[in-house]
């Protein structure tokens, strides 16, 4: 274990080995806290954000993600918590694409299609680090090179992720990648959030707010119909904070889409200031405890998600489970099969392009 201190002394970061995969290889833990209580632990195994601690409105400290106590669990049956997706976050149609003429298979894993960069996306990779700060913030640089045909993507991609932690209780993900071949990428981070602390029930009746006039439908099996839709009307209207349950039960194709049985959210939102860094572009609050993130992003697009397929049963961090609707996501990217939609934001890089991409998650207490 090492323990070292950034240039302002309140914010301090520590690195302990977290566990070892079947080969042999380690996995490495890293840590950073600031001055107002909050602290960040982010794996070397597919650059898992593991804890998020974060006070309440009285200055109680509970962890609000969702993930396990140890690398096993992660490696055997994590549904992404906490990780890096890519090459492509979310959903390909039928695994299938064509650049430039010519026609790639991704390995499908979610039924007919292709879910998150295939079974062997870089939530699965090893990656490595160096610790990383500066006057302002301290947190940990990761980098994976991703070879020509991995998971079936054309040309050697390397990969650049940087985690880091300041006194505004930002969480900041800075993404960038370059390429030998010309290849698409969509990356994004796949943290499940409940304000209340990680275990406690469902998060339906912590309030939503999106700013998006717009998400795109889907099909029974999650792909995107092509359309943009007007959330005006609908469950998916978060333009004015509403409780995450308030809707959810609703009858709406599209929440059935989601979640056949009880209905759920499983959407892409298009953000009405698309690549804005410095507008908020949502934002959920647990009225108990306080606790609100807000996120701020340079994508266009955000998917929305109630944590539909979590059922109870699933044990994590200190063995509590984790309930039916037990979480949210906010995950920031282009929309869902852009490949395969030529009127969506184009996720083509080109060798001597760089992709570049930031998210932030700021914890405040209102």
């Amino acid at each position: 274990m090492s323990i070292s201190d950034s240039p302002l002394s309140s914010l301090k970061s520590e690195k302990r080995l977290f566990g070892t995969l079947n080969d042999g290889s380690k996995v490495d833990k890293y840590t950073f806290s600031n001055s107002r209580g909050m602290r960040v632990s982010v794996l070397t195994y597919g650059g898992i954000i593991q804890e998020i601690i974060a006070p309440d409105r009285n200055g109680n400290l509970s962890d609000v993600t969702l993930g396990f106590d140890n690398l096993q669990d992660y490696v055997s049956r994590s549904p992404y918590f906490g990780a890096i997706i890519g090459r492509y976050g979310n959903r390909v149609a039928n695994g299938r694409f064509t650049l430039n003429g010519v026609d790639y298979q991704i390995p499908v894993n979610d039924g007919a299609h292709a879910l998150h960069g295939g079974p062997e996306g870089f939530h699965t990779k090893l990656w490595n680090a160096r610790q990383i700060h500066d006057a302002q913030a301290i947190g940990v640089e990761l980098t994976y090179l991703s070879p020509d045909g991995e998971m079936g993507f054309p040309g050697n991609l390397q990969v650049f992720v940087r985690y880091t932690v300041n006194n505004a209780n930002e969480l900041r993900i800075d993404y960038s990648a370059v390429t030998d071949k010309e290849t698409v990428v969509n990356l994004t981070n796949h943290a499940y959030f409940n304000l209340a602390g990680a275990g406690n029930d469902s998060v339906l009746d912590h309030v939503a707010w999106i700013d998006a006039d717009r998400f795109t439908p889907v099909d029974q099996t999650l792909i995107p119909t092509g359309e943009l839709k007007d959330v005006k009307g609908t469950p998916f209207d978060f333009t004015k904070p509403t409780a995450i349950g308030a809707d959810i039960q609703a009858e709406h194709e599209q929440l059935k889409c989601a979640e056949a049985t009880h209905g759920g959210y499983d959407l892409n939102w298009v953000l009405n200031r698309p690549g804005d860094l410095a507008a908020v572009a949502a934002r959920v609050t647990d009225p108990k405890s306080g606790r609100t993130v807000e996120l701020r992003t340079s994508e266009p697009a955000v998917q929305f998600y109630s944590g539909n397929f979590l059922n109870g049963t699933l044990a994590g961090k200190n063995q509590l489970t984790y309930s039916h609707w037990g979480a949210f996501t906010l995950e920031a990217q282009h929309y869902p099969d852009s490949v395969n939609h030529t009127h969506f934001p184009a996720t083509v890089l080109a060798p001597g392009e760089r992709y570049t991409q930031t998210t932030i998650y700021r914890f405040l207490v209102r």
